[in-house]
């Protein structure tokens, strides 16, 4: 196995515009000086990360296939999440979303499996956004409590809490069994027939009842037999679903179990609200927050906003924004600077996938951070499958210059396939150089997903969901993942060699970046000036230096699974200029593995260093 070297040149200084950023203040002569780190989120598939069971029965119910708890989350399994480098944990799947499971017992209603996507149902249709899933809980009826007794332990062992909001829609059959007092349900107010009103939390279609989508491929729960299933569903009015479709009988692959939220955005897409006046893009938080205090704004609007509030008053530091384009950003505005009021550090993530829109979300509706998907992420896609060559980071990394520090980066998550499966980068050997320039190109955040560390590709077919992805929508265990939770002792004591190094990598890659003021600092691509004027140079090499006042950094990573390159890197004059490097020899070592040294010589204010880079390797360098 090769392993993959980062090697520094010294360095640290502070990024004018970042913000959110983790901080450590330190005292020098008396002044305090506040130290800007980047950001690693952990994210979790809370229902599998615990899951001992290794059964992996297509359909299988909960007894079959078994589920993980709030619980399982133990110290000692929080300290090595911790200890990988990680500053925030992001539990997906933890408030209450439609199932087929029996808590009638309890009191909460048995879910429709015609609008419900699989049998553990998906995360994103919310039944009940102030409470959690039952089936994470040892005793269901106390869930609520499992799940804060959670967030404490997690503060304890030092990481923040993030959680899911969906506000673009939530499940078909929503009811609020544990809503505070003079908390209405969505809907309970709706005047039904109109296709819609200000007011009105759902989109309507009058005079028509819903119908369940059909298919010829696909049956609810496989076809077994169920007393629900029957092919009605009572919901009359049918309202608008989840993904904007007005049909009464959405299309099976349409976002049927969900319905459509109403912000105020009429039917033809015309604004039924007050808009940002232009310069707001330019105002802080507390001044948006100004903004709408006096403003009359829809009642999805204030719904909302009374749930994350609810939720931060519980220790929640963040929120995970599901399909955030689908919602104005005038709405985020009004959300986001309330929940800023209550926590100013609040961590605040959005899934935006339209890059024209980037800056509106960013600017204009508050979010701290935006999905870099379409843009670098699918980029190294391409080029590990061999689809592309390196040149485009270049104006990838150009386009997002001013907002690069809010482009959070990830190469794995719940929606997309695994790095190591076939699908993307074939082995998780492969992923490596994507994961070294994906954490350390910019100062924005890195999310893994868990399982990614240890090399999980996603093999299985849960039953509604496939190979590939680890399944959101069924019961199933996570076999490396499971491997380094060895029957709860976290350790990773059933790891294979192989899966051993690989996570060596990720806690020496993570914690070098979390501590790394370079990687908060500036950025220079050296790409361009190498590409076709240094011999040896292949088009699967990408560099680029990041430095600070006390850190200056030279990255070059290998995409080619094949080819070993020899050349001698340039490091241009305006570089050597800002780090204030004389004219000499410099030895440089490596700072994950402290095994590789070479070379930088700097001659007539030019600088130039020895490369023998083998295939998947990637280096950065220190003086």
């Amino acid at each position: 196995m090769k392993k993959v070297f980062l090697i520094a040149l010294i360095g640290f200084t502070l990024s004018a515009n970042a913000q959110n950023k983790t901080k450590k203040s330190m005292v020098t002569n008396k002044k305090e000086v506040v130290v800007e780190k980047k950001t690693v989120v952990y994210q979790v598939f809370t229902r599998l990360f615990g899951n001992k069971n290794t059964t992996n029965k297509p359909w299988g119910t909960i007894a079959e296939n078994g589920v993980g708890k709030f619980n399982d989350f133990t110290d000692k399994a929080l300290t090595e999440i911790k200890k990988l480098g990680v500053t925030h944990i992001w539990y997906t799947g933890v408030p209450h979303h439609a199932l087929v499971n029996d808590y009638t017992a309890i009191g909460i209603s048995n879910d429709d499996p015609e609008v419900v996507k699989g049998r553990a149902g998906s995360p994103y249709a919310v039944k009940d956004y102030y409470n959690v899933n039952p089936d994470l809980a040892v005793n269901p009826s106390k869930r609520l409590e499992e799940f804060e007794a959670l967030i404490a332990r997690t503060h304890k062992n030092g990481l923040k809490v993030i959680i899911d909001i969906v506000p673009n829609h939530i499940a078909r059959k929503y009811e609020g069994k544990s809503n505070p007092k003079g908390v209405r349900d969505f809907g309970a107010d709706d005047n039904t027939s109109v296709e819609y009103d200000r007011n009105n939390n759902f989109y309507y279609i009058p005079g028509q009842a819903f119908q369940v989508p059909t298919s010829d491929t696909y049956k609810p729960l496989n076809g077994e037999v169920n007393p629900l299933i029957d092919g009605k569903f009572n919901e009359n009015p049918a309202k608008w679903t989840g993904n904007g479709s007005r049909l009464a009988k959405p299309d099976i692959n349409d976002w049927y179990e969900t319905v459509k939220i109403n912000y105020g955005i009429r039917p033809d897409g015309s604004k039924d609200f007050p808009e940002l006046p232009a310069s707001y893009d330019k105002k802080s938080n507390k001044e948006h927050f100004a903004f709408w205090k006096d403003k009359d704004v829809p009642s999805s609007w204030k719904k909302f906003r009374d749930i994350a509030l609810y939720w931060t008053a519980k220790g929640v530091d963040g929120f995970r924004y599901d399909m955030a384009e689908m919602v104005p950003y005038e709405f985020w505005s009004y959300m986001n600077s309330a929940v800023k009021m209550k926590n100013p550090n609040a961590f605040l993530i959005a899934e935006v996938y339209n890059p024209n829109e980037y800056r509106n979300y960013i600017r204009l509706g508050k979010m701290d951070y935006l999905y870099d998907k379409v843009a670098l992420y699918d980029k190294l896609k391409e080029i590990i499958q061999r689809k592309s060559n390196t040149d485009p980071i270049t104006d990838i990394q150009n386009s997002m210059a001013d907002i690069e520090h809010h482009m959070l980066h990830f190469l794995d998550n719940h929606d997309e396939q695994r790095l190591a499966s076939p699908e993307f980068a074939g082995s998780p050997e492969k992923g490596k150089p994507l994961m070294v320039l994906s954490a350390t190109i910019s100062s924005s955040p890195t999310m893994i997903y868990f399982g990614q560390e240890v090399g999980e590709a996603g093999n299985e077919n849960g039953g509604f969901g496939s190979h590939s992805r680890t399944s959101i929508f069924d019961y199933v265990g996570v076999p490396n993942h499971q491997r380094w939770m060895n029957g709860g002792k976290f350790d990773g004591g059933q790891l294979s060699q192989s899966e051993k190094d690989l996570r060596d990598f990720y806690k020496r890659l993570l914690n070098f970046t979390i501590n790394s003021p370079a990687l908060m600092g500036k950025y220079q691509e050296i790409h361009g000036l190498n590409r076709y004027a240094t011999e040896g140079y292949y088009p699967e090499v990408y560099s680029y230096v990041r430095w600070s006042d006390t850190q200056k950094l030279i990255v070059i990573t290998n995409f080619s699974s094949e080819h070993t390159s020899h050349f001698d890197l340039k490091i241009p004059a305006d570089v050597i200029k800002s780090w204030k490097v004389k004219d000499g020899i410099y030895s440089i070592k490596d700072q994950l593995y402290g095994k590789s040294t070479t070379k930088l010589q700097v001659l007539n204010g030019e600088g130039t260093v020895q490369i023998s880079i083998s295939p998947l390797e990637s280096f950065i360098y220190s003086l």
